[in-house]
Order: C-alpha cells, then structure tokens, then sequence
C-alpha cells in the first residue's frame, strides 16, 4: 500500500530504529498523527535536545550533559576502582543497584572482527592511558557474556596484566530466580565455574 510520502518518511525513519519492523513503524507513525501537535512537538525537541546536548564524557566515555561527567568529578567516589563496560546503558544499570562506588570506562562496543570492528575501534587506548594514575589498583571487566563481550574482556585482561594492576571478571550464571532446567550449557558452566564457599 502506498501511504503519502510523509507518513512514508515518518515510517522510514522509525525503521532506522534498532527492532523496529515495517509493521511496528507503521502503528507509531500512526500514533504520532493521532497526538496533540504540542505533543509531537515536545517529542520532537526532545529528540534534538539529547542529540544537541549530549556528549561522551572526555574522562570516561559516559554519555552526559557536562564535561567531565558527574560519576568522574564525584570525589567520594573509590578511584582505585575502574569497571568496565561496553555501553553507556550498562553504567545505568550499574548504577541502578547502588553497589559499585568506583569509576567506570566504557568502550562503546566490543571486539568483533565478523563485523570488522577490532581493538583500535573501540575506547581501549584511553581506559590504557587512565591506568597510567598510581590509584588505580583494580579493574573489573563488565562485558557482555557474549563471545565479543569475552574476547574483548580476555584482550584487554592481557593488555593490563603486566602493569600488575589486579584484573577481575564480574561473574556470570543463573538469574535469581531461575531455573536450572532452562539454563544453557554455556550458563550452567559458568556458574559452576564461579562457584564460591557458603
């Protein structure tokens, strides 16, 4: 069916959105036309506002609206720790359980040479040159349990292991609330794996 050229537009641009199909682009242009036009109006500044004033922090690589971010320029915050991440999305959820008081670094992506993205692609020469300040004693590798997420954590393990700085692993396995039974082999060996004494 052929919808006039600025649903079409609107369509094709919602499909430029990670998971969104022909079908679902289709219902949210429609839900826009049904909004309020001060509504549509207010979703569309937002959308130029985060893209205006949003930046990656020059300290850590965070996404923020001040330079550096407020998790770098917090000064209660451990800095012998450094976790690292993939994605500004996993400090959020970091955060979010208000365990973790050190500082993040975070790669926006991981190593992964089927889609041509290797180690000088991602933010690993900065999280090198934050290692160089004596007070940074630890840092925890937060990638994804994915094989690009492990490959990157296993590279990066090897880059930092000769500066001495102790190299952690966050621990993957079951959810809270999980069955074994519809754990995978891959899960259930790594919670085997990082078994620890009662």
């Amino acid at each position: 069916m052929h919808y006039p050229e600025p649903i079409s537009k609107l369509i094709d641009s919602f499909m430029k959105l990670p998971g969104i199909g022909p079908k679902t682009a289709a219902r949210l242009a429609f839900h826009v036309l049904d909004m309020k036009e001060d509504t549509v109006l207010a979703f569309s500044k937002a959308l130029v506002d985060a893209k205006r004033d949003l930046t990656f922090c020059s300290v850590c690589g965070h996404i923020t609206d001040t330079d550096p971010c407020r998790i770098c320029k917090d000064e209660s915050r451990n800095r012998s720790m450094i976790c690292v991440v993939q994605e500004p999305k996993d400090v959020i959820a970091m955060e979010k359980m208000r365990d973790f008081n050190g500082l993040y670094h975070v790669l926006h992506g991981a190593i992964s040479p089927m889609d041509g993205i290797g180690p000088e692609d991602i933010n690993i020469p900065d999280l090198l040159k934050r290692l160089h300040d004596e007070t940074v004693q630890e840092v925890i590798l937060a990638t994804n349990p994915t094989i690009e997420g492990e490959a990157t954590a296993m590279y990066i393990s090897r880059l930092i292991k000769p500066s001495g700085i102790r190299t952690t692993r966050i621990a993957h396995g079951l959810p809270v609330g999980g069955d074994l039974e519809y754990a995978d082999e891959v899960t259930l060996s790594k919670a085997l794996e990082g078994r620890r004494e009662l």
